[in-house]
């Protein structure tokens, strides 16, 4: 049997949240919109300047001796002070400078339907289970609409997805390992799929600039640096393409410029990473924090997704989550994949979505009806971190894992991309 098409697949997933909501609720209430919940307010406190970053770190392919769900249990609800340190955050600059910034937190009322799921009750082993039911999204019909459009690549080997036209979302070991920046994060860059232009190297360059003498010189070099990116990496594209034929080269080539889009990067201007995520401020709730904010330089024209916060997946329909990353088995091509959340805790989804490195960072999110509307929207809950091992009865279990966006997470992300996250006191 052949692979499922895409349009059938997206009709059966449909078809299965429908069916499962009307069983679940017949009633048709509004179980099943988008919780509208006041959040708390996150406000800079102090910035203090570091010294720069060595930028020495190697990538993890594989987090150990993670706190799992009964370990996280077992530990006391964080103190306000508790929060107030693992929402704090570093920022580092395109010029390799670093600061350092407290913050204070108010209006913090986290109700007791934030609890996690039940105790873990199956345990599979890792990144593809059994049938691999991920699949790519290759045809620019629908890898350049939304969602799909919304998911970006990372220049380390990550995704992430585009919450702002500015602003994307990853994961916190895509750019830091605990200690330092990785390698590589001093000039990062992402890239958005975009159709293939006809006439390569033509138009940023050429006429587009004529007659726009009041651009800024800054805004010219961002230009000409971002368009240096990408012809580097055309180049590259066409040397690894070498040795194949010049016939079927060139066949090859009109093929992609007629379905497959291409990557179109752009340079990071800044990133921020939760102090949660560094090592020795709190051993135990390290996964908790695996996520991080990249400031591009440049705004994007692609629609991005909006953040949510859900007290429970497990209660939605069929407790679905769905995202779409660029797997490293599967490269320069997006995959999409669903599935059920297995179990929750407070900060973590635990799920057998199948992934492949290279999904790391990639936006979770489900959809729900809008609030005093029939429209359905879909909104990030969550960010990929990939295969774990995590503590369990005092033995080593693996995991796919997904680091959830909780109250505080959503308004310290927010003053992240709008400066001040009294824009986003409710959700």
């Amino acid at each position: 049997m052949g692979p499922v098409p895409l349009t059938l697949l997206l009709c059966i997933s449909a078809l299965a949240v429908l069916v499962s909501a009307a069983v679940d609720n017949p009633t048709g209430d509004d179980d099943y919109t988008w919780p509208q919940r006041k959040v708390p307010l996150v406000q800079e406190k102090q910035t203090v300047h570091l010294g720069s970053s060595e930028f020495l770190a190697k990538p993890q392919s594989e987090l150990h001796g993670i706190c799992g769900i009964e370990c996280q249990r077992g530990l006391p609800e964080p103190s306000l002070d508790d929060l107030e340190q693992l929402l704090s955050y570093e920022t580092m600059y395109d010029n390799g400078t670093r600061t350092l910034t407290t913050v204070t937190i108010q209006e913090l009322n986290i109700s007791n339907d934030w609890k996690g799921g039940s105790m873990l009750r199956s345990r599979r082993r890792r990144e593809v289970y059994g049938t691999d039911t991920r699949f790519t999204i290759g045809d620019k019909q629908y890898s350049l609409k939304y969602p799909f459009s919304t998911s970006v690549k990372i220049s380390t080997g990550c995704s992430g997805v585009l919450v702002s036209p500015k602003h994307v979302l990853t994961a916190a070991h895509c750019i830091h390992n605990g200690t330092d920046y990785l390698d590589g994060v001093q000039k990062l860059s992402i890239g958005v799929l975009k159709e293939r232009s006809r006439q390569k190297g033509k138009g940023r360059k050429g006429k587009g600039r004529k007659g726009k003498g009041k651009r800024k010189h800054k805004e010219e070099e961002e230009e000409e640096e971002e368009e240096e990116i990408n012809e580097n990496i055309e180049i590259g594209e066409k040397q690894e393409r070498k040795g194949k034929g010049k016939g079927r080269r060139n066949r090859s080539r009109r093929s992609t410029t007629s379905k497959q889009p291409s990557f179109r990067w752009t340079r990071v201007k800044q990133m921020q990473v939760p102090k949660g995520w560094f090592k020795g401020i709190s051993e135990n709730a390290v996964a908790d924090y695996d996520y991080a904010i990249l400031e591009l330089k440049r705004a994007q024209k692609t629609k991005y997704m909006d953040l949510g916060v859900i007290s429970s997946v497990k209660k939605l329909p069929a407790g679905r989550i769905h995202f779409s990353g660029f797997d490293d088995d599967r490269p320069g091509n997006l995959v999409y994949r669903f599935c059920s959340v297995s179990d929750e805790s407070n900060d973590l989804l635990y799920q057998y979505c199948d992934a492949k490195p290279g999904s790391s960072g990639s936006g979770v999110y489900i959809r729900l009806k809008e609030p005093g509307k029939k429209k359905w929207k879909r909104k990030i809950i969550g960010v990929f971190s990939g295969h774990q091992w995590v503590d369990v009865n005092g033995m080593q279990q693996d995991y796919n894992v997904a680091v959830r966006i909780t109250p505080p997470k959503y308004a310290q992300i927010c003053l992240w991309v709008h400066g001040d996250s009294s824009q986003c006191l409710g959700t």
